[in-house]
């Protein structure tokens, strides 16, 4: 009886990725939800280390914030959030998990502090929208990306000029403009991936 009864239960559509991807499998909520966070900080520390400096700008160009808008995008905003929370203190805390290998207070409290700031809230930003489905077609895919990119920038820029006492004009082009080229291909590498990964998940997503 109960199996017939688990078996007519509803379906609930899947929220993110991670819902379809990563099923719970029998774990307990909060045991999936913790290995979620652990392994988003994980991938964002590994992506950060992709990284490479440019002459004309003090912020290095890396993997990073790629990695920050996917975990928040899969994850959705809750565990997104969490997740890169536990990346910036982790590395506060002394392990080299920034770019370049860099860690501690000096990262938070320097130039690159608004922009650790900003994935944080950019990863909840995100998370929320692609639970209200933006990530399953390339328009809104690529807005999601766009979005969480302006919020890195928002937050990170200002920091950048105050610190370094920089100008706003060189503030932003230094902190985010000479980054464009390199945004607009992760937002339409994004635009076309994210909506194929809920194709192949099939219809949307499901879960019980």
């Amino acid at each position: 009886m109960t199996t017939q009864a688990g078996a007519l239960a509803p379906r609930v559509p899947a929220a993110t990725l991670a819902d379809i991807a990563i099923p719970s499998l029998g774990a307990t909520p909060w045991l999936r939800a913790t290995l979620l966070v652990i392994g988003g900080a994980g991938l964002t520390a590994l992506s950060a280390q992709l990284a490479w400096q440019a002459p004309w700008s003090p912020v290095p160009y890396t993997g990073q914030t790629a990695a920050v808008l996917l975990v928040g995008t899969a994850l959705g905003w809750r565990l997104g959030l969490i997740s890169m929370a536990l990346y910036v203190l982790v590395g506060v805390a002394g392990a080299p998990v920034f770019a370049e290998q860099a860690h501690g207070i000096d990262q938070l409290l320097g130039y690159t502090g608004g922009y650790l700031a900003g994935f944080v809230v950019a990863a909840g930003l995100v998370g929320r929208l692609a639970e209200q489905r933006w990530d399953r077609s390339p328009i809104r895919a690529a807005g999601l990306m766009v979005l969480g990119n302006l919020v890195i920038y928002a937050i990170g820029v200002p920091v950048l000029a105050l610190v370094l006492s920089m100008s706003a004009g060189d503030a932003l082009w230094n902190g985010a403009l000479v980054f464009v080229p390199w945004d607009a291909f992760k937002v339409v590498v994004a635009a076309a991936l994210l909506p194929l990964a809920w194709r192949a998940a099939g219809s949307g997503g499901e879960r019980r």
